[in-house]
């Protein structure tokens, strides 16, 4: 078996394992109704929208990922701002409403970080939950990285890859001074933007403005704004016919990321900002003993998947016995379908326990097995 097709086999068994299933959506879409339920009851918070953000907006999460939430404060049409020590209050305040209705386990509140975070454990699954106040700026981040998946849907795969790759290596926890997830995805980006030939435009050829200095104002109008220009870029790189194709497999871009990032601080600065200078040997040496990997003819699926997968994933794919190598079917629970993007115009949050399976006259909606998640604003 070539060197290729036994990564190839790697890959794909590690993705059909990773990949949602129909009811990782539906316990996110169960703990983002919980929530609401617990805000609403909030006095302080009254008026304000529980809304998702992060790498399940972004359709970039594993069967493992956890939740990241935001509430936005009530403020007519406009965006609402707050300053830390109000977050802090707010967040003391969904805190006492957690503990008081049992929304969770491990409830930790961390005030003083950059942006103010209280984190529990869901009941459900017991998946992991970041709650931040009035964190737009996030919302928007994870529908652009969602919008540009329209290009090319192997970053979806690339991503989930890196992740999965970043967790064997542990060098996937930012405060352990290594990547978080959105930095991960950003190396990803830049790897699209640099190989040859290029998968992804310049970032800024998709969004020229400064995304945070524009969300001012009427939140409809902002938001519309960043999401028809980037969906008119967007289309306008899709259809242009003068541009080369890159057709290499996952496989084969994976192997060239590696290669590629093998010192990940040559990157723009934000993308790294997580990591600490400590840490840079470790994330140094795991590049290093990757790529070796990769490029040596002395592999085969067990040295590759344990270099690849974190051991959850590993005892996914191998044997409960004798821990032999087999392709892991379909599981039981339906596979996920991927959230229906029918157009890249601006998409908001919808209120608890509204759903359709159609697009109205004025724009079109993000649908999940008919459950809506975001629709256009009038």
């Amino acid at each position: 078996m070539s060197t290729h097709s036994t990564l190839d086999i790697v890959v794909n068994d590690i993705l059909r394992v990773v990949t949602p299933v129909q009811e990782d959506w539906e316990i996110r879409f169960a703990i983002i109704n919980d929530l609401r339920s617990i805000v609403e009851s909030v006095e302080s918070l009254r008026g304000a929208t529980v809304e998702p953000f992060g790498s399940f907006v972004s359709n970039l999460f594993t069967r493992w990922g956890d939740l990241d939430i935001s509430i936005e404060l009530s403020n007519g049409l406009h965006i609402s701002s707050a300053g830390k020590k109000q977050k802090q209050t707010f967040l003391g305040d969904v805190l006492k409403a957690l503990r008081m209705k049992g929304g969770g386990s491990n409830l930790q509140f961390i005030s003083n970080a950059r942006v103010p975070i209280l984190k529990f454990k869901s009941y459900r699954q017991g998946v992991s939950c970041d709650i931040s106040i009035n964190n737009l700026p996030g919302q928007m981040k994870s529908k652009i990285l969602l919008w540009i998946n329209k290009i090319d849907g192997r970053f979806h795969h690339m991503v989930l890859l890196v992740k999965e790759w970043a967790k064997a290596h542990k060098i996937n926890n930012s405060k352990a001074g290594t990547f978080n997830s959105y930095s991960l995805s950003l190396l990803v980006i830049f790897y699209f933007q640099t190989c040859i030939p290029a998968i992804f435009p310049p970032l800024k050829d998709i969004y020229p403005g400064n995304m945070v200095d524009d969300l001012i104002g009427v939140r409809s109008d902002a938001e519309n704004l960043i999401a028809q220009t980037c969906d008119a870029n967007i289309n306008r790189f899709i259809s242009n016919r003068a541009r080369s194709i890159n057709r290499k497999s996952v496989a084969e871009l994976f192997v060239e990321f590696i290669g590629k990032v093998e010192d990940p601080f040559e990157q723009p600065q934000n993308t790294a900002r997580s990591v600490s200078a400590g840490q840079l040997k470790k994330i140094t040496e795991a590049f290093a003993r990757t790529h070796d990997l990769l490029t040596s003819t002395n592999q085969n699926q067990i040295s590759l998947l344990s270099n690849m997968a974190p051991a959850h994933v590993i005892r996914c794919i191998t044997r409960p016995y004798g821990g032999g190598y087999f392709h892991p079917t379909q599981p039981q629970v339906q596979r996920a379908i991927r959230p229906q993007l029918q157009s890249q115009r601006h998409f908001q949050n919808v209120s608890q326990g509204t759903s359709s399976n159609s697009s109205s006259s004025k724009g079109h909606t993000l649908v999940h097995r008919g459950q809506q998640i975001w629709r256009p604003k009038s």
